[in-house]
Parts: structure tokens; sequence; C-alpha cells
């Protein structure tokens, strides 16, 4: 919902880092980046929030530079956009799994971290499936027909949920992780409400 409003304030911001950061390859920012945010997972997993907090921030830093130095470099790529969507993807599940296992009850919250990582699921279906559908029937891109939304190399229909609002709910399971059964389920059902929207797109325009 928001990340269309913030690109343009994201890029301003990290191109002076990114120029500074001079031939560092974004494959390894991208790298780099996968190895933090499991840092973060496992941090939470052995209950030092403030620390899996602070990898988590720097995950989402270091997520945003990658394609901010490729396209200071003019090396912007399909394979670079598959790893960095791939290392996301690991991210938001592993941090979820490494709070629940540092929990005082991870039993108690399994229930509430399946409703996760399955509404997750779906959600990546919805538009992923849906995007591969418009490559292979040459669609006119979603931006250019209903203000879809640029994910690394892919676009997808906007939506209620989409990164920057999941950066504020891991932000927030890490701030308050004694409320982690509300907010798992919270987000879940907003997810979940965000799968549907694509899909009633994908039902309109395919």
């Amino acid at each position: 919902m928001l990340d269309a409003s913030l690109r343009g304030v994201r890029d301003v911001a990290l191109a002076p880092l990114a120029r500074a950061l001079g031939t560092v390859t974004p494959t390894t920012l991208t790298a780099t980046g996968l190895v933090v945010g499991i840092g973060s997972a496992l941090s939470a997993a052995v209950g030092n929030h403030n620390l899996a907090l602070g990898l988590w921030l720097a995950n989402r830093l270091i997520d945003g530079l990658d394609g901010a130095v490729a396209r200071q470099q003019g090396t912007t790529s399909d394979r670079g956009g598959y790893f960095d969507l791939l290392a996301d993807f690991i991210v938001y599940a592993a941090v979820p799994v490494g709070l629940v296992i540092g929990s005082a009850d991870p039993d108690g919250l399994a229930v509430h971290l399946g409703l996760l990582l399955g509404s997750f699921y779906i959600n990546a279906v919805s538009w992923l499936a849906l995007s591969a559908l418009l490559e292979k029937r040459s669609t006119p891109t979603l931006s250019e027909r209903s203000g879809g939304t640029q994910k690394t190399s892919l676009i997808m229909p906007s939506g209620l949920i989409e990164g920057a609002e999941t950066v504020i709910f891991m932000t927030v399971c890490l701030l308050w992780p004694g409320w982690l059964n509300w907010w798992f389920t919270g987000m879940a059902l907003m997810v979940t409400i965000t799968a549907g929207q694509r899909a009633v797109w994908a039902w309109r325009n395919l």
C-alpha cells in the first residue's frame, strides 16, 4: 500500500550511500543482506531481540542498497532481481520462526505462526503466478494498467500489504514479542485480504 509513494523517497535517500560503496557488487550486497537477515532470525531464536531488531533493520537497508547500486552501476539484471526476491522470502519466513523458537511458549504460538506463513505462501502465489501469466500473454505491465507496484524485477498489483508494511510488521514483532499471537494473526488476515485483492484483479484482467 505504501511502496509506490515511498519508492522515490527511498531512492533519493539511498543514492549517496550507493555511490559511496564504489565497486561493491549488488550480488555481494544481496548475499550480505541474506546473512544479516538470518542472523536476525537466529538472534530472535535465542531471545536477543535488541540484536535481532538491529540486524533486521540492517537487512532492510542492505536490501534497498543492492538495487540502488545495480542501477548506479548499470548492472541491473533478471538474475539479480531473482536472487534479491528469493533472499527476501527466506528472511520473511526465518524471522517469525526465530521469534517463535525464542518465545516463552513456542507450542502456543504454533497455530498463529502457521496462519502467518500460510498467508505469506498464498499471497506469494497470488502475484508470482499472475506475473508469470502476464509475461506469457505479453500483457501490458500492471504499472501501465492499474498502478502496479514494482518488486525487484517483477510487477504486481498493489495491495493492502506490501514491502513497507512488512518492514513495519517485523519491527513491531521484534519490539513487542509478548504479543506475537495478535501480531501474527492480524498480519495473516491482512495478507490474506491482499491475496484476495490480487485474485480479483486477475479475475477481471486475465
